[in-house]
């Protein structure tokens, strides 16, 4: 099982390697982490897509490591491989702090989605008894969690919520 929030801490592990090699600056970094922190949709590309560490001449134990690293990855996102497009991560409050949150493409709604395949008001999650429950909103073109069709469900840490065609990875 994946914890709450792990992809957040993935990322911001990922900007402070980047910071500590020289690849970014102090303030592309604050200016990121405020951007990983402070939002509830996180496009991981848009923060540490253009990063690629600096390669060294590492012994077997270092590549050993990286490739374990890079496997966990693969099965923290095992099924946004399947359309090679990267989701985004939609970062719950899993301390109970929100207890409700509307999703959909209306700008009243709690999540925010763009695409017109999104309704107005597609979803809706809620928090009981330390589980994010997802209902959706008899919308035009449905909810899928982990390539099932859903109408009510609990979504745990690393699960693929699909609406409408937006991909968000639970965090």
């Amino acid at each position: 099982m994946i914890r709450p929030g792990t992809s957040r801490r993935h990322i911001a592990h990922t900007l402070n390697a980047a910071y500590g090699d020289g690849l970014l600056s102090e303030d592309t970094l604050h200016h990121r982490l405020d951007q990983l922190l402070g939002a509830r949709v996180i496009d991981p590309f848009r923060l540490i897509g253009d990063i690629h560490p600096r390669s060294s001449a590492a012994g077997w134990r270092t590549r050993l490591a990286a490739a374990a690293r890079s496997a966990v990855r693969t099965v923290t996102y095992p099924l946004s491989a399947q359309s090679g497009e990267q989701p985004v991560l939609l970062a719950l409050d899993w301390t109970g702090g929100q207890s409700e949150l509307l999703v959909g493409r209306h700008q009243e709604c709690d999540v925010v989605l763009g695409s017109l395949r999104v309704s107005r008001r597609h979803a809706q999650l809620r928090f009981r008894d330390g589980n994010w429950v997802l209902q959706d909103l008899e919308s035009t073109n449905g909810t899928t969690v982990n390539g099932v069709r859903v109408g009510r469900c609990t979504v745990r840490p690393g699960d693929l919520v699909v609406l409408g065609d937006e991909r968000l990875l639970i965090d």
